[in-house]
């Protein structure tokens, strides 16, 4: 290929990190900028701005039909928004939802969703409409000048860059949205405290946080609840930052027969969504893991009445303990993490309640001159025509003579302006010397021009004088507004008086501050108790009655039947030479034919890679010793003492390479022990011949191995016992193998 001879290579050589810093950056600032973060002004991120003013532009209003969301939806993504459908109607359903936001700015027509993390229906089978709140406070003046407007993403159509929303709305509905390298995180507040406080502002700029906080009491959830740590508020609030600790309401309700249900009316803000289901389920872990017996059912009653969960509780049982209970283990009590962050002067900054009262105010200001200036224009131009209709009127037959007399509409257009009275024929000299003293504007000849003849009626004529009398009031009022700072925050003030009477709710969430919950756990009764796990690793307790009753069904069905303390550990070593360590508190307690739990949801013991060769009680350990077998015929005695240790893992044994254990079991009546490797050699020989060692040790070789051969199974020769085992389906009796000592080859059986 020739290369032209006008080409000239340029090649720009940059340090490749300084593009990637610059790339990371601009990504970041687009991220935080135009997704994730709201904006001061009107606490919305652009695609809930976008969402809220295509269906302004559809007229999609609170008092119309609703229409289709996946209407809206396709119109915001083809006209403002093109980040994919689910963001849109994510944004659309979170907007519609009274449980997330402080007011919904969306009406809602179908399954939008509810409290309990069930999602909205398909777009295209929900409707929605504008609230009449976000009509009349967030989309009012659009057509007056009031924001600017600035190009959509192909440039072919006009958005505003901020809504002229009319009270702190990111106050009012909170934020929460994470960005590249920071995140915001803003609770929602009572709409009538927020405009009190935004007023408080209006009359003393120089008010501070502490102050503010006499009219902001603090959050209001839509959920209710309570927070608990009042005294906080006032840092949080200073700096912008800071954890909210909110609980759940709850009410006593007395019931025939000493019983009493724990009923929850109103649940923390956190908890909304699925987390509901997780509290349930912790409360019934709770139960289950014998942190309180003293719950009977639960049941969820709630409804769209609201939130209603009844926990029915034993006759003798501690009620405010065990609500203390609650609020200690699950999320009846939670934390709302507060980072009031938001894009303030086009850069993301961490807002005290000032600054977001700040902000708005100033932005509303703002707001006000730019309408009022529109609206002053508006009023002249009436004025002007009003003036040049009414000065018409007064020479109307003057203004007919010149109209009959002239050729076209653009002579007779001209002798109103300028007095051009040439072409024009007039019935005396009078009417002509008249004609060409007029002094119209170019306005006011037009409506001149464009008169109907009705107007002329005296009726009309006196409502035209009463309407130019309005328009002069009218001048007068918006330059008072526009010259005098205070005349303007009086209209923006009564602005806001009017949304609370039309808007405002009662608080929802009480602010106090209430005493840490203090639980005070039972003392569980000390009893023995059977720890039984299958040959597939669910394990569970049972009372000493139903094992005795059931011995011999236990003892068959069972891969380890194991006595133990309620209060105590059950000590569970694998093959890979670990021993796991789980409370029995921890393992369920119930009946014989309860499934039980997998034993690797208790412990650390991990089923990918070991599995289980023994398991004692920790208080047997301390009584007995332990025999260790492996693999390669390593076997030794650990005294029981040496596993009683608090950590949930410790290596019990040492093992060599490739190595692992057979089996471990404590040492109580064995006489003998009876090694029997894969090619079926079989050793046995007095237990005493095992020499004790420590944990950390390899042990010595039970019994003499072929190239390829390894231990696979282990007996014992016991007192209390028919020491019969099968073999190849053919019961074999241990004492009739020949005893000899250890480390020797053994003796191969042939069926």
């Amino acid at each position: 290929m020739k290369k032209n001879k006008d080409f000239q290579e340029n090649i720009i050589k940059t340090e490749y990190s300084e593009i990637m810093q610059k790339s990371f950056v601009d990504y970041a600032m687009s991220v935080i900028v135009s997704r994730a973060l709201p904006d001061a002004r009107d606490g919305l991120k652009p695609v809930q701005r976008r969402v809220l003013y295509d269906m302004y532009d559809l007229k999609i209003n609170y008092d119309k039909p609703y229409r289709k969301s996946a209407r809206i939806v396709g119109d915001t993504m083809g006209r403002f928004h093109p980040h994919g459908d689910s963001s849109i109607y994510e944004a659309l359903v979170v907007m519609s939802q009274d449980f997330k936001k402080g007011m919904a700015l969306v009406d809602g027509h179908g399954n939008f969703g509810n409290i309990e993390g069930d999602g909205a229906a398909a777009m295209r089978y929900t409707e929605a409409r504008l609230e009449r709140v976000t009509q009349e406070a967030f989309l009012q003046d659009l057509d007056k000048d009031v924001v600017d407007f600035i190009p959509n993403f192909d440039e072919n159509e006009k958005e505003p860059s901020v809504l002229p929303v009319k009270f702190p709305n990111l106050l009012v509905n909170g934020s929460d949205g994470i960005a590249v390298g920071m995140a915001t995180s803003i609770p929602p507040h009572n709409l009538g405290e927020v405009i009190e406080a935004t007023k408080a502002y209006m009359n003393n700029e120089d008010i501070s946080n502490a102050q503010l906080l006499r009219y902001v009491k603090g959050p209001d959830f839509p959920t209710g609840g309570i927070v608990t740590n009042k005294d906080d508020l006032k840092e949080i609030y200073e700096t912008g930052t800071g954890k909210i600790k909110v609980r759940g309401k709850v009410e006593i309700e007395e019931l025939k027969g000493g019983k009493t249900n724990v009923v929850i009316t109103e649940i923390p803000y956190p908890m909304i969504g699925a987390n509901i289901s997780k509290f349930l389920s912790d409360i019934a872990a709770l139960s289950e893991s014998k942190k309180t017996q003293d719950i009977v059912d639960i049941t969820n009653q709630s409804s769209k009445e609201g939130i209603r969960i009844v926990i029915e509780l034993r006759k003798d049982a501690d009620v405010e303990n065990f609500v203390n209970l609650l609020y200690k283990k699950t999320r009846l009590e939670d934390t709302f993490g507060v980072n009031m962050l938001a894009i303030a002067n086009g850069k993301p900054e961490v807002m005290s309640l000032k600054d977001i009262i700040a902000h708005n105010v100033e932005f509303q200001f703002e707001v006000a001159r730019r309408k009022y200036t529109t609206l002053l224009e508006k009023e002249n131009e009436k004025r002007e025509i009003q003036e040049g209709l009414i000065k018409a009127c007064n020479v109307i037959d003057l203004i007919i003579e010149i109209l009959r007399g002239s050729k076209d509409r653009s002579m007779a257009k001209s002798c109103l302006i300028d007095g051009n009275v040439d072409g024009i024929k007039f019935k005396s000299k009078e009417s002509k010397i008249m004609a060409s003293q007029l002094r119209f504007t170019e306005k006011q000849a037009n409506a001149i021009l464009d008169m109907r003849l009705y107007k002329l009626i005296g009726l009309e004529i006196e409502a035209l004088i009463n309407d130019h009398e309005e328009t002069l009031a009218n001048i007068f009022r918006y330059e008072d507004i526009l010259e005098r700072r205070e005349s303007m925050a009086m209209v923006i003030i009564n602005e806001l008086d009017e949304l609370k009477t039309k808007f405002a709710v009662k608080r929802r969430t009480v602010i106090d501050n209430v005493e840490e919950a203090h639980y005070v756990e039972k003392e569980i009764e000390e009893m023995d108790v059977m720890f039984l796990m299958d040959r597939f690793g669910y394990a569970k307790t049972i009372d000493m009655n139903t094992y005795e009753r059931n011995k011999e069904t236990c003892d068959n069905e069972f891969k380890y039947v194991v006595n133990c303390k309620n209060i105590g550990r059950i000590c569970i070593f694998t093959n890979i030479g670990y021993m796991h360590t789980v409370k029995v508190k921890d393992i369920p307690f119930g009946k014989l034919r309860d499934k039980g739990v997998p034993i690797d949801n208790v412990c650390k013991y991990d089923t990918q890679r070991e599995f289980v060769v023994g398991i004692e009680s920790q208080s047997r350990l301390n009584l007995y010793q332990l025999i260790f077998v492996t693999k390669m015929s390593m076997v030794k005695i650990v005294d029981g003492g040496e596993f009683d240790v608090s950590r949930l893992s410790i290596q019990a044994t040492k093992l060599m390479d490739g190595d692992e254990v057979v089996l471990v079991t404590s040492l109580f009546d064995q006489k003998q022990i009876v090694l029997k490797s894969n090619d079926g050699y079989f050793l046995r020989f007095g237990v005493e011949e095992i020499p004790e060692k420590k944990k950390a040790a390899v042990g010595v070789r039970g019994m003499k191995l072929g190239a390829k051969d390894f231990i696979d199974e282990v007996h014992y020769v016991t007192t209390n016992s028919n020491n019969v085992i099968e073999y190849h389906e053919i019961p074999l009796e241990l004492t009739k193998i020949k005893l000899a000592k250890r480390d020797g080859k053994g003796t191969k059986l042939r069926y």
